[in-house]
């Protein structure tokens, strides 16, 4: 399912650069959408993606969002849009992206003892995210100058925000002897005992979920209906199981009532990979931070194309053939 699903993904990408390729070669013909003011805009983005989860981090104490970054796991997005511009400062967008997490304790550098319980807890986490989400972009600026005709920027900022579903499914792995790795679903293993009568308080979690992207971004025109972007998209998500680690320790004992005696054999030795001098043999003691949700963010580049219309009137009036001769 998953082969099927990237391979889906990429077709589309694929197939809209093709499109936009093919427009730009005859992007004078207009194509008359809902109107002379109505713009459609198609294109692609790529970038760095950034997780913010429980797991990694810096020293000191764990805290949310830039402080506890971690630039060597950047993963890479990519993705394609379409958007829908009624009028020059507001605009409607459709996306679908791919990108990949990760997370690690390993990575903490330790600086005195703070950090030392995180690091020792000893997990690590990968998954690989798709998401599908629709926004309303806002030109403040050309909203402010919306009376004026003349008013027809190459750079134009916005902001944006809205709504999407992502598919996530966290796997940790187990090392052998030799130190090779191998890579399990977690969320198979009620890791914390999610579902488990003795645990009514954690819940299973579901691997497509519901987000917000908010965000802003800056947009360039280069001529006729070509664009650039750069954009900082951030996902505010209701889970905090991206990672699989939210909240306590349980009863080893109690995969073997729950689970097959395989799956019970992984779990007992995934859950808990603790070593150095912070062991955590009692259920109970903390594991990860439930007060905040996982998320992630991306830095994306742009190359957008408007199928229609144009951006700047001033050149499309120039292109005008006169009235008369």
């Amino acid at each position: 399912m998953k082969s099927r699903l990237h391979y889906f993904i990429y077709r589309c990408v694929l197939s809209l650069s093709f499109c936009v390729i093919l427009s730009r070669s005859s992007y004078a013909q207009h194509v008359t959408l809902g109107g002379d003011g109505l713009k459609v805009e198609v294109g692609i983005n790529f970038g760095p993606t950034f997780f913010l989860g429980d797991l990694g981090g810096h020293r000191g104490y764990g805290t949310t969002f830039v402080k506890d970054l971690n630039v060597p796991l950047t993963k890479f997005m990519k993705g394609a849009f379409v958007g829908v511009y009624p009028n020059e400062w507001l605009g409607f967008r459709l996306a679908g992206q791919l990108t990949y997490l990760e997370g690690k304790d390993v990575i903490i550098r330790t600086d005195g003892t703070n950090e030392l319980y995180r690091k020792f807890r000893n997990l690590d986490v990968r998954t690989d995210v798709w998401e599908v989400y629709s926004a309303i972009e806002f030109f403040p600026l050309m909203f402010i100058n919306r009376e004026d005709e003349d008013y027809q920027p190459k750079l134009r900022p916005y902001v944006f925000g809205g709504v999407g579903i992502f598919h996530f499914n966290p796997q940790g792995s187990l090392s052998d002897a030799n130190g090779n790795k191998t890579w399990y679903d977690l969320q198979p293993l009620h890791t914390e005992g999610q579902g488990f009568a003795e645990y009514p308080d954690v819940k299973p979690y579901k691997l497509t979920q519901l987000n917000m992207p908010l965000g802003a971004g800056l947009k360039y025109f280069l001529y006729g209906n070509v664009n650039l972007g750069f954009e900082l998209l951030y996902r505010k998500t209701f889970t905090d199981y991206i990672d699989d680690v939210s909240t306590t320790y349980i009863d080893p004992s109690l995969f073997n009532k729950y689970l097959s005696p395989a799956d019970a054999n992984i779990a007992i030795q995934i859950h808990d990979k603790s070593s150095g001098v912070y062991t955590r043999t009692d259920p109970g003691l903390q594991r990860g931070n439930p007060k905040n949700f996982d998320a992630y963010f991306s830095f994306l580049f742009k190359i957008g194309l408007r199928l229609n219309g144009n951006n700047n009137s001033r050149e499309a009036d120039q292109r005008k053939c006169p009235a008369r001769f």
